[in-house]
């Protein structure tokens, strides 16, 4: 299984692996939560701590990409919305990464046979579900902003269960196998830690 996962992920075969949220039902409660979550707006404020954490963590992850998406002023642009939208919602922006390399392989208007958009490969029905039947899944951050949302609404589902969670959002819950093909993209590709930094003592 390790062996055929590597395989996939090396030749780009992973975006077959895109799959389908399932339809369920939402209490009200939720279904507004949901709503505020999709519909805030982004404010001017960098997700970054500071300009350095940015600037190493945008050089790397760029780096990393430019096969995939040769154009930089837009890869930039995605990686900081992926940061963004991934702190938003309290998920690990490599994670982030690393689903969507299995989801679309990192193409815009991809679709699934099921019919999943963009980059998350989001299920149309949530944009009626959420009460927004005018957004655009094809939309860079419209994708990561509902991509990022649900998965967080599945983890706070399964209670942390990362694995389950995970499930859910590919519609294969209790299955391993794309679990496992996005853990091994988010820490085969995207595992990232900071460089350390001297500390500057004044003369």
């Amino acid at each position: 299984m390790r062996r055929l996962i590597a395989a996939l992920l090396l030749s780009g075969a992973s975006a077959a692996f895109a799959g389908a949220q399932k339809y369920e039902p939402l209490a009200a409660s939720v279904q507004g939560a949901l709503h505020k979550a999709v519909s805030d707006s982004r404010p001017t404020v960098s997700s970054f701590k500071n300009p350095l954490e940015a600037a190493d963590w945008l050089g790397e992850m760029s780096r990393r990409l430019s096969k995939r998406i040769p154009d930089r002023e837009y890869r930039l642009d995605l990686l900081r919305s992926v940061h963004y939208e991934a702190t938003r919602a309290g998920l690990d922006p490599q994670l982030v990464l690393g689903l969507m390399q299995v989801e679309s392989g990192f193409r815009k208007y991809a679709v699934s046979s099921v019919g999943a958009r963009g980059y998350m490969q989001v299920m149309p029905f949530w944009v009626k579900l959420i009460g927004r039947p005018d957004d655009n899944l094809f939309d860079l951050r419209t994708s990561l902003r509902y991509g990022c949302t649900i998965l967080r609404h599945y983890l706070d589902i399964e209670k942390g269960d990362l694995y389950r969670a995970l499930g859910r959002y590919n519609g294969s819950l209790g299955k391993p196998e794309y679990p496992n093909m996005v853990r091994a993209a988010w820490q085969n590709n995207w595992g990232y830690e900071a460089a350390p930094r001297l500390a500057q003592t004044g003369r």
